[in-house]
């Protein structure tokens, strides 16, 4: 692997564009939570595809896909972060969080099922937390029933989080963010139940607010137990993708007291919500899943300094 250039601030986050041979490329992430310490939560996410299959209007990582990356070329990601900064492999972070969040769905790979179960052998890392973010695809049953297998052996009580993306109760607009065929909300839901136990994280479930998406808390309450299940909304991110599909964010990052309707309305239906806004200062670092790529292959300068497309509110 051949780091071909970074972009970020080592307090916030670092963005690493990588070529794994024969022009592959890919992204991988360390970020912090200012002001938590890195000495009390460290981030790390990488890619589990070169690229991802599933086109999703509001990601740059869907322009392109190559195919899916070996056990090895996950490892070597994360050994880049980890002896980068622990070269004994020890962790101290009392939150070590791996994303398998970057570039590609991770169900698509069963080679993540495989880092998944060696990681607590790898590294020495008390506060080693895996989470995987997944907008459900059909087609690999499977990979969920090994998933549910290894939670159960190496991470039940809390030392998981899974994620599912849904964007939207609205199944058209669901489909138009994300238009791959992919599991019904009773689908998730039946396989949410399953997959959580008494002791665990509860599930999240994940919108990406745009200024015109459909969210109906009742709709919601007749699949996901707020005791089993957690709301999770996003900024819309100024990538590529959601500049050309002309969508804007209902989130303000300057401003966490931005479409509080919804949050309130998903409160008043019971269910915990966070509002999860990052730094603003990661729309210019690049920390948004294919923007690095996209700027490498569109020959933009700036990769250092950030991105010079458009931000809008931003």
């Amino acid at each position: 692997m051949q780091i071909i250039s970074t972009s970020g601030n080592p307090d916030i986050a670092t963005v690493y564009l990588a070529d794994l041979g024969d022009g592959r490329l890919i992204e991988f992430v360390e970020s912090v939570q200012p002001p938590i310490a890195r000495e009390d939560k460290w981030v790390l996410i990488i890619s589990t595809l070169q690229g991802c299959p599933v086109g999703c209007s509001i990601c740059d990582a869907g322009q392109f896909y190559r195919g899916r990356l070996s056990e090895e070329e996950l490892w070597v990601q994360l050994d880049y972060l980890v002896k980068s900064r622990y070269p004994d492999k020890k962790i101290p972070a009392s939150k070590f969080k791996i994303q398998f969040a970057r570039m590609g769905e991770p169900t698509f790979n069963q080679s993540v099922l495989t880092v998944l179960r060696k990681l607590p052998e790898r590294y020495h890392a008390p506060g080693l937390l895996p989470s995987l973010s997944t907008v459900a695809p059909a087609g690999v049953n499977s990979f969920f029933d090994q998933l549910l297998e290894v939670k159960q052996e190496y991470y039940h009580q809390g030392n998981f989080q899974l994620q599912f993306s849904l964007h939207s109760t609205n199944q058209e607009y669901r489909d138009k963010l994300i238009p791959v065929k992919k599991w019904s909300f009773s689908d998730i839901a039946r396989y949410g139940d399953r997959f959580y136990q008494p002791g665990d994280r509860k599930i999240t479930l994940n919108f990406v607010l745009t200024n015109t998406t459909p969210i109906d808390p009742n709709i919601l309450l007749n699949h996901f137990d707020p005791a089993t299940y957690l709301i999770k909304l996003t900024p819309l991110n100024p990538t590529y993708r959601s500049q050309e599909h002309e969508l804007e964010t209902a989130i303000d990052p300057y401003n966490e007291s931005t479409d509080s309707s919804i949050t309130n309305a998903l409160k008043k239906a019971g269910y915990e919500v966070i509002l999860s806004i990052g730094e603003p200062e990661e729309n210019l670092i690049g920390s948004n899943c294919g923007q690095y790529i996209q700027a490498h292959l569109r020959n933009e300068s700036g990769l250092i300094d950030g991105y010079r497309y458009p931000l809008n509110k931003y």
